[in-house]
């Protein structure tokens, strides 16, 4: 049976999985939704927003992460018939730092940091992933991010970026990594297929859909479930016995 215990480094995905990108994504169109005079659903949004985003990673894959945002509000704008400036747009590719940490984040990073290498795959740019670091007060052993690898996860590319850098850099085989993340798109389909053992931090447990992140067809089998790093967090003190 396989333990917490078991692996040297946990590798985080960090929108989703720290840092609440839905409440930061609907904060950030506001100024959208209130100059068009929409009034579109909360998740009516974010899956559109998914969506488009998804599609947008596939087309231009080496484009920086703050760009791309601001491409896919403009689609956005678009689909909702919505004439704005491209200014708005630039506002909303530039509000990642603005997004707020979960409140269980930078207490549970700090014990886990205490018993595992900690180490973030995340789809942002360094500039914008710098912002949300400050917010979870930790240090990161490593960050890989979409700008370093020239893709956007799920792409298999980024996932081999992740494993050649943990055995080169640290010398921890895939067998010692326990991927944690919230998306079953982005991290646990590519995860799986890259023959990693996952922890599922379901963020969205009792809401149905994916919300801002698209569901796969075929949802693979994780080997933890946790509704809150706080959860994992007292899984882990248990298991140690403290």
């Amino acid at each position: 049976m396989t333990k917490l215990t078991d692996f040297k480094a946990l590798t985080f995905d960090c929108y989703g999985t720290l840092i609440d990108w839905e409440a930061g994504l609907w904060n950030a169109l506001q100024p959208l939704l209130s100059e068009g005079g929409l009034t579109t659903d909360r998740e009516e949004a974010l899956e559109l927003f998914g969506r488009l985003e998804m599609e947008q990673e596939v087309e231009t894959p080496s484009l920086r992460y703050s760009s791309l945002l601001g491409i896919v509000h403009a689609r956005m704008a678009k689909f909702w018939g919505a004439r704005v400036s491209s200014e708005m747009h630039d506002r909303f590719g530039m509000s990642v730092p603005d997004w707020p940490p979960f409140p269980d984040s930078a207490d549970a990073l700090c014990y886990l940091k205490k018993h595992y290498k900690i180490i973030i795959l995340s789809n942002v740019d360094r500039t914008s992933f710098a912002a949300s670091n400050r917010k979870l007060g930790v240090n990161f052993d490593a960050v890989y991010t979409a700008e370093d690898i020239g893709s956007y996860k799920p792409d298999p590319r980024n996932f081999t970026y992740l494993l050649d850098h943990l055995r080169d850099d640290f010398g921890i085989a895939p067998s010692q990594v326990l991927h944690t993340a919230q998306s079953l798109h982005h991290d646990h389909v590519p995860a799986a297929k890259a023959g990693l053992a996952r922890a599922w931090i379901d963020r969205r447990s009792g809401r149905p859909g994916g919300g801002a992140t698209p569901v796969p067809s075929n949802i693979p089998t994780v080997d933890f479930v946790f509704k809150s790093l706080a959860e994992f967090v007292d899984t882990h003190r248990r298991a140690v016995g403290a």
